[in-house]
């Protein structure tokens, strides 16, 4: 059965329009290369970027503050319209401008690196006329260390060079001008005509010394990388009529996969606000255990064992510099440590604090343990065994869960309110010894204490049957003798706490559906979280609902959702943390990874049940 997309939000063609200097969030597309990741706004401006790591401190950050975080701009000179696509099966990004006097196509891309001597990192910005002639300017104006720092500015071999302390960063141009260098800026301006070709690579360095490609090296690498992404998608498996949104998710994951370790970040961004003007502004550049689970099963799904085992690998040597206990989240190299610190920055559109690193590092986050097991649960259902010191951690970890379950913690969406006895928390300790249960069963990890693990799984149950169900609500609500409720109980379904035949449990998912979802949009919880000020619907538990109506039996109610929701992506077909119901305007960081795991998992549900 196929299903129409209905009409997307307004984007594609029109001309892109900013307030105070920001562009929309919804206008951002990324490119990336494994190490790092690139945000250029529609208007054709670089605005976010971190080398020589995704969680570096950035050369741009615009977003940011519009001031002073440092851009890459690139647009004609006369009044345009923008069309924007990926080219297929890539993250290259292809941006068309539409003006009076001709057209330009200009193509986007962070190199992957080949055999040859290359820069440590590299964006490439290919200007091509198609007809007319089309006056153009551009403009690299650096903002080292989040625009902290500040840049000295010289030539090397007559190539724009710009520095701060370690870093170095060429501007190379071909026919695109003659650079020039100001007190803030290496700036240039040429006219595009039918046929031409122009090219500016920024290079940088860190540490290293400062390599400048010739042309031909970089059309080569341009032309390497969109093979590259190409090669990678056609091993994939993906069908359906979600098909193209399951790709794209694919692609934008694979964004986020950090290259050197396997870990993936949960998005490529920080501090880009939850609401606009309120506190709610977070970095997101850490790995969280609690999207392992959804992110191990979706590179299974999409068929990427190369992905899911350096993943899982990983997670066991992340998870073992604090053994037992885990940290809610981790570096992309691994690292425990996470100091939140604030930035003197305006923050987009003037949403402050400016935030880097992350203090829900050092809570009580119990539901984590329970998607550790369920991924280690996946990992070895499908490699069918587990290394032996993995095998003994896990059981700790399952002993872990035996002292700690009762605890109150901070739940899943890290609270900065006092602990509570979170009811998804508790279903999850439930999982995570049902998992050790079934593991020992296997012969897979020690059983030495399986029946202690038994007994707790009784009292999990036991306390979230009787002290976090409301009888009135025919739901489990958020905490235990609580009232409200959380749409991530829907995880509950999801990993597997019960079936969907549980009466309880379907429940919760019309409660859910009736009390807190909008249509396709789904807020998390109306309750008091420690923080001021409100949030958007939260696309995650948005494709949650999909999945738990599909499991419930009601498949042709989650398609039209699903339908809805893959309407809501941007022109290229990404999407950010939140979104506000009323403007479909873009909330928090972006691209996310968890907005596009949901999306995989629930199209995953629904082609089970034959509509994907």
């Amino acid at each position: 059965m196929m299903h129409a997309y209905p009409a997307p939000p307004a984007h594609g063609g029109d001309p892109p329009e900013r307030i105070d200097g920001y562009a929309p969030l919804r206008d951002y597309a990324a490119v990336g290369d494994g190490r790092s990741v690139a945000l250029i706004a529609r208007d054709g401006s670089v605005d976010w970027l971190a080398w020589p790591d995704l969680d570096s401190p950035t050369q741009f950050a615009a977003i940011l503050d519009a001031r002073r975080g440092g851009s890459f701009t690139l647009r004609p000179e006369a009044p345009y319209r923008v069309d924007r696509r990926y080219l297929p099966g890539t993250n290259v990004l292809e941006t068309t401008f539409t003006t009076g006097q001709g057209v330009v196509r200009v193509t986007d891309a962070m190199s992957l690196p080949g055999r040859a001597l290359t820069p440590l990192r590299e964006l490439q910005r290919h200007v091509e006329g198609l007809s007319g002639d089309v006056p153009l300017r551009w403009s690299v104006t650096p903002g080292f260390g989040y625009g902290l720092r500040e840049p000295r500015f010289g030539r090397r071999a007559g190539t724009p060079v710009v520095t701060s302390g370690d870093e170095a960063l060429a501007v190379c141009a071909w026919q695109a001008g003659t650079p020039g260098i100001g007190d803030e800026a290496v700036t240039g301006r040429f006219e595009a005509h039918a046929g031409s070709r122009a090219l500016i690579t920024l290079c940088y360095a860190h540490q290293d010394p400062l390599v400048l490609p010739t042309r031909a090296d970089c059309e080569a690498r341009l032309e390497h990388t969109r093979a590259a992404w190409r090669q990678w998608l056609a091993a994939r498996t993906v069908h359906g009529p979600w098909a193209e949104a399951v790709t794209r998710s694919a692609l934008a994951l694979k964004l986020l996969v950090y290259a050197p370790s396997g870990a993936v970040a949960a998005a490529a961004t920080s501090s880009l606000p939850e609401t606009l003007g309120g506190p709610r502004n977070f970095d997101y550049r850490f790995s969280w255990i609690r999207d392992s689970a959804f992110t191990l099963d979706a590179f299974l799904q999409l068929g990427c064992p190369a992905e899911a085992d350096a993943y899982f690998w990983w997670l066991m040597h992340a998870t073992q510099l604090t053994h037992p206990r885990l940290r809610v989240l981790y570096r992309l190299d691994g690292g425990p440590r996470a100091a939140e610190r604030t930035l003197p920055l305006e923050g987009y559109r003037g949403s402050a604090p400016v935030r880097t690193g992350n203090a829900a590092a050092d809570q009580l986050q119990l539901d984590t343990y329970g998607e550790l097991l369920q991924t280690a649960w996946l990992h070895a259902s499908a490699a069918g065994r587990l290394d032996a010191d993995i095998a003994r951690r896990l059981a700790g970890m399952a002993d872990f869960v035996c002292r700690s379950w009762s605890l109150p913690d901070a739940g899943i969406w890290e609270v900065r309110s006092r602990p509570l006895h979170f009811t998804q928390s508790k279903m999850m300790c439930w999982v995570a010894l049902d998992r050790a249960v079934r593991l020992a069963e296997r012969g897979l990890i020690p059983r030495r204490h399986a029946a202690a693990w038994r007994t707790h799984l009784r009292a999990i149950h036991d306390f979230v049957e009787t002290r976090c169900y409301s009888e009135r609500r025919h739901s489990y609500v958020r905490s235990a003798e609580g009232t409200g409720l959380d749409a991530g109980l829907l995880l509950g379904l999801l990993h597997g706490y019960t079936g969907a035949e549980q009466p309880r449990l379907r429940g919760t998912v019309e409660a859910v559906r009736r009390e807190l979802a909008h249509g396709p949009f789904v807020h998390r919880y109306t309750e008091d979280d420690g923080f001021a000020g409100t949030e958007g619907a939260f696309l995650a538990c948005s494709f949650w609902l999909v999945e738990s109506l599909a499991r419930c039996g009601h498949a042709d109610t989650a398609a039209g959702l699903m339908d809805q929701l893959v309407g809501l992506a941007n022109d290229v077909g990404l999407y950010s943390e939140e979104i506000d119901p009323a403007t479909h305007a873009f909330l928090g960081n972006m691209p996310q990874g968890l907005s596009h795991l949901a999306l995989i998992s629930a199209a995953c549900a629904l082609r089970g049940k034959d509509h994907a």
